[in-house]
């Protein structure tokens, strides 16, 4: 059977804000796993409870609406609600020491969201990682593009 390679387009919207964080150790480490299984260095995890995606790739992880489509031009993809950007500390101290991270906001009154996101994140890499234990990893990857909001109109 032929490997294929699926690559998903994803719109990265205007930041609207930005907090620093930190992502617990088990977390970061069960992302550090499936990267390490990847292929192309970049891991989806669905996150259906919420609906979710979660794309995981070495420098940051984004998250989608899995229901929500956007296009700009003739390219369509899914916009960006919430990136993590995880600045790991060089010579931390223990593995278990959380994950210093820029949590981005790319839409207005998401902050629930976010803090439903680590809890439902570990459920899903979780269930990722049993499911895919003995198999290899799809041969998925991400392709991030700007995206411009298109200005409101006047109304007639």
């Amino acid at each position: 059977m032929a490997a294929y390679n699926v690559t998903e387009v994803f719109f990265r919207p205007p930041e609207v804000a930005r907090l620093s964080s930190a992502l617990p150790a088990e977390l970061h480490c069960a992302m550090q796993r499936l990267l390490a299984r990847s292929r192309t260095g970049c891991v989806f995890v669905p996150i259906r409870s919420m609906q979710y995606i979660g794309v995981v790739d070495r420098t940051e992880i984004v998250f989608v609406d899995s229901q929500a489509y956007a296009f700009q031009g003739e390219q369509g993809g899914r916009l960006i609600v919430i990136a993590w950007q995880p600045c790991p500390v060089p010579g931390r101290a223990s593995l278990a020491e959380p994950v210093p991270c820029e949590v981005v906001f790319y839409a207005p009154g998401f902050a629930d969201v976010q803090r439903r996101l680590v809890g439902e994140l570990k459920r899903a890499l979780q269930d990722l990682e049993q499911r895919t234990r003995d198999a290899e990893l799809p041969a998925q990857g991400a392709r991030i593009l700007p995206f411009v909001r298109p200005r409101a109109g006047p109304t007639r």
